[in-house]
């Protein structure tokens, strides 16, 4: 493979700092005891005992979510009840009951760890319709239980902004609708807009299956529980909405607003629903999605690995300018088409320009922004969107971040790199 010479040249980079990301850290000290407590509570008011009850349970790399799940199980036996696990996560899986039950089991969440039978069916019940003609489905086997729960994380979506984003009510509509429930919403998404679907679907919802109440997570800046909140269904979107508000305040973010080059060394659906989150990266771009430029606007991005965790969907390189041969190579182009096509997200499934490995995916970022020396690029690595304790900074960047509340700026880090040209840093 032949490139320009700029590109098969030999690049000298300036030097890199590395940065330990500074924010806020609440975070939940006793989460058995606190969920014991709430969980308990919660069953005085809506009893399990002789009852099935179903446990909704996404796809998402939720810090303790395998102790969660294990927990509310656990409850739900010495109560008297019977749990099923029941896979809550639309098109996840490659859309199939085999795919479904892995995910979960890649997660720590199986039959033999929780004690409860898995329900992984994808046959769905049509439960309604919204403005008359969008379907509005919900779980067969859920609808077998004597009562449903769901657990999810609360946050920020990485495709639109509401009132209520990523969390309960978004499981709801989408994980418990499974594959059929995932395509509707997403194809009419695109005329009616994500949020109001989301909501009147999701009032349908609330209004027509047997959900109870939902088990709402939170995380801090640092991918740790700091709160786990237990909601009814009939006060979930106005709860979900403040526990939102409290969740954005405790992202962590970028400390700029431009860049010439973001450098994000991995990607996947284990990390992100949009594989890379575009509250931090700033870039999104499909149908009907909001505008996140407002967080961060980077003119080149390169993406250097696809993590293990995403089993080869690679949803999200379509957002990036180049890409590592590594990338290409760990793609499951199945996977990343399933989840693109039933998202309507085609944007986010193109595959950008490959470069042979991780130094010349970084070189071809600072050398097609125009004639910028390069030690006057402002370029930042991190490790994924979800980490940002530690990640790097260009030269140009450490004198105007030296005073950054959310920095602190350690040792100089010159970029190596390893014979096959992949970079060490992470």
């Amino acid at each position: 493979m032949r490139y320009p010479d700029f590109i098969e040249k030999n690049f000298r980079f300036p030097d890199f700092y590395r940065v330990e990301g500074v924010f806020p850290r609440p975070f939940l000290i006793a989460i058995e005891s606190d969920l014991h407590q709430k969980f308990h509570e919660k069953i005085l008011q809506y009893p399990v005992n002789g009852k099935k009850i179903g446990v909704g349970v996404g796809s998402r790399g939720i810090r303790n979510i395998d102790l969660i799940t294990k927990v509310v199980c656990q409850q739900i036996r010495e109560n008297g009840g019977t749990p099923y696990i029941i896979p809550a996560m639309g098109s996840h899986g490659g859309a199939t009951s085999e795919g479904q039950e892995s995910v979960l089991k890649s997660l720590g969440i199986d039959a033999d760890t929780c004690q409860a039978e898995v329900l992984s069916s994808m046959t769905v019940d049509e439960i309604g319709k919204i403005e008359n003609e969008v379907p509005v489905y919900y779980s067969s086997a859920a609808f077998t239980m004597d009562y449903c729960i769901c657990i999810n994380r609360i946050k920020a979506h990485t495709k639109f902004k509401g009132k209520v984003e990523s969390g309960l009510l978004k499981m709801l509509c989408i994980g418990l609708g499974k594959h059929k429930g995932a395509i509707a919403y997403h194809t009419f998404a695109l005329k009616y807009g994500f949020y109001p679907t989301l909501e009147k679907i999701g009032r349908q919802v609330l209004n027509k299956s047997n959900f109870k109440f939902g088990i709402g997570i939170i995380e801090n800046a640092y991918d740790e529980t700091m709160a786990i909140e237990l909601i009814d269904a009939d006060h979930l979107i106005q709860k979900e909405s403040e526990l939102l508000l409290i969740a954005k305040k405790n992202m962590p973010g970028l400390p700029v607003n431009e860049l010439d080059v973001l450098i994000v060394s991995q990607i996947g659906k284990d990390i992100s629903g949009a594989g890379m989150d575009p509250n931090i990266t700033g870039r999104a771009a499909d149908l009907m999605e909001d505008d996140f430029s407002g967080n961060l606007k980077t003119t080149r991005l390169g993406i250097l690995n696809l993590s293990p965790g995403s089993k080869g969907n690679s949803l999200g390189i379509g957002n990036a300018d180049f890409i590592s041969e590594k990338v290409f190579n760990d793609l499951d182009y199945e996977a990343t088409i399933m989840n693109v096509l039933t998202g309507v997200s085609l944007k986010k499934g193109f595959i950008p320009i490959r470069m042979p490995n991780d130094q010349k995916v970084i070189q071809a970022c600072f050398t097609t922004i125009g004639p910028k020396p390069p030690e006057t690029v402002a370029a930042i690595i991190i490790n994924n969107t979800l980490d940002l304790k530690n990640y790097y900074i260009s030269e140009p960047l450490n004198n105007q971040l030296s005073n950054h509340p959310n920095c602190n700026i350690c040792d100089k880090q010159p970029l190596t790199f390893d014979d096959s040209g992949n970079l060490n840093l992470f």
